[in-house]
């Protein structure tokens, strides 16, 4: 198949697609309104914020849409130093906002962004790229395996400082997949692994909040009005739904008892308001964004786009299964969010342009 042929792209991802992003603007409004008319008296303050970044989002993914997903490839090297070069200038006082001891966000002028978010799709062009260009060197270590690893390295390294445990290493996770699947020996991909545990066990040690995560991960109880109280309330929701919900916009939890209700735990609002079926809608939305995902990847029409394809796939099913998994207590909170339906501007922003890439990549699909 040429790359000048060109079909419709995958109605059933776009439809997913619009449906989770519909889906999180109700619920955002849902679970923020309360505290939004305390916080700015507006109580769509955080749903108008959503809707304009939505407009940002979709817009990118049109574009990405109708552009050939090949021109990523000439300019991944570009996308890589500007992603770099952005995650040092959040760190600095001069671009970077610090919220709640965190610094993830550039501000200029009215907008503010997370740098993280680009390098985020940045770093999986890049490595499709490389996977293209040096799969057969792939066995070979200085000239194979360790450039990609120092790149790396780096992206996911200033991810962490910022600090954000959480995308640092599901990022690390999809990258080091794409390069198996991209074939890296298994021997290498082991070694990688277990040269983790120790930093991972050293990162967690070093930040008191890490090891209360951690903790109340084992035993929220032993410390419900602290390390264990997010979950507790989260779990509290999500069984107080029972198998129907008790109705959209009747949430308690949501009335300033759970934090971060609209943003990393909405899922549980989700399933507080709209039950059993409406959790479990969510659930086989994303299950169907991954199997269109993984069909994309399987029928592109070189090894560029089959990477990248499944690289963005896995990296947003990855993101939301931790989400949904660390709102029922079975993964220590981590501060990702549900993509697509959690709030938040260049999240979604970039989410629907990675979805743009992967819409893209499906019009030249062999059929």
């Amino acid at each position: 198949m040429s790359r000048g042929q060109f079909h419709h792209p995958d109605l059933n991802m776009f439809s997913v697609t619009v449906a989770l992003v519909v889906f999180g603007l109700v619920m955002i409004y849902s679970a923020s309104a309360i505290f939004a008319s305390q916080q700015y008296n507006n109580s769509w303050y955080f749903f108008q914020k959503q809707i304009l970044w939505a407009v940002v989002g979709f817009a990118g993914l049109f574009i990405l849409l109708k552009a050939d997903y090949h021109f990523l490839q000439r300019y991944s090297r570009v996308l890589i130093i500007i992603s770099f070069s952005l995650l040092v200038l959040v760190l600095t006082g001069v671009f970077g906002r610090e919220v709640g001891g965190a610094k993830r966000w550039i501000r200029i002028g009215p907008i503010s962004f997370q740098p993280s978010e680009l390098a985020k799709i940045s770093l999986l062009i890049y490595i499709a790229d490389y996977l293209d260009r040096k799969q057969s060197k792939l066995s070979k270590m200085l000239k194979g395996v360790a450039p990609i690893l120092i790149v790396m390295g780096l992206i996911c390294g200033l991810i962490l400082i910022e600090p954000d445990m959480g995308t640092s290493v599901s990022l690390g996770v999809v990258c080091l997949g794409m390069l198996f699947v991209g074939g890296l020996s298994a021997w290498y991909v082991g070694s990688l692994i277990l040269m983790a545990i120790p930093l991972s066990i050293y990162l967690v040690m070093s930040k008191p909040y890490r090891l209360r995560r951690l903790m109340a991960f084992f035993d929220p109880w032993s410390d419900p009005q602290h390390g264990g109280y997010q979950i507790i309330q989260s779990l509290i929701a999500l069984g107080s739904g029972g198998f129907l919900g008790v109705g959209l916009g009747n949430s308690k939890q949501k009335l300033l008892y759970l934090p971060a209700a609209h943003t990393d735990f909405i899922f549980p609002i989700i399933g507080e308001e709209l039950g059993f079926i409406g959790a479990l809608s969510i659930v086989a939305l994303f299950f169907i964004f991954a199997w269109r995902g993984m069909k994309i990847a399987f029928q592109a029409p070189d090894l560029f786009g089959s990477m990248l394809a499944g690289g963005i796939t896995f990296m947003i099913v990855l993101q939301a299964i931790i989400n949904m998994g660390v709102a029922c207590a079975l993964f220590p909170t981590k501060g990702l969010s549900l993509p697509l339906v959690s709030y938040g501007g260049s999240n979604l922003a970039f989410t629907l342009a990675g979805i743009g890439i992967l819409l893209n990549i499906s019009r030249q699909t062999i059929k």
